[in-house]
């Protein structure tokens, strides 16, 4: 691969700037894939977390998990849990368990397997180490600057 600048510039560039367009790019990939095989990244997520609970979750739990995802925020969340249950991939009880139809099993694992597809193109050429070192590095980065950033 070729770099925009060497090392002595690129050590100079703004990590604001990079990192936008590392979520940028890597966003903008995801959610075109996943719109090619029918459904949002939002949908994604919450078909994901009820495919692959190990104990029943409830909307308000799979919600609050969800909800800051990408700054979607609690009212894109509960539309996209809408959206997933009117497809007929989840259901909900009347206490808001959320349950997978075999339906919504199918298009899981046509979607995790995207998804795999997508973590090996985006993985391509680096190794778990740096891989790694770069998530940690953008952890120390999140925290000098006093924000937060959790994810499952």
């Amino acid at each position: 691969m070729e770099y925009t600048h060497s090392d002595t510039d690129l050590i100079k560039q703004p990590i604001g700037y990079w990192s936008w367009a590392a979520h940028k790019a890597v966003v903008t990939r995801i959610r075109a894939a996943l719109a090619g095989i029918g459904t949002t990244q939002p949908q994604w997520w919450v078909l994901a977390q009820v495919a692959g609970a190990d104990t029943v979750k409830t909307r308000d739990e799979v919600s609050r998990l969800l909800l800051n995802y990408l700054d979607g925020g609690p009212e894109v969340m509960e539309a996209e849990i809408d959206a997933v249950i009117a497809r007929g991939w989840v259901t909900e009880d009347a206490v808001g368990r959320l349950g997978i139809t075999d339906e919504g099993r199918a298009f899981h694992g046509k979607a995790a397997a995207l998804q795999e597809e997508l973590w090996a193109e985006r993985h391509a050429g680096i190794s778990d180490e740096e891989y790694l070192t770069t998530l940690k590095v953008l952890q120390r980065f999140i925290h000098n600057t006093g924000g937060r950033a959790w994810h499952h």
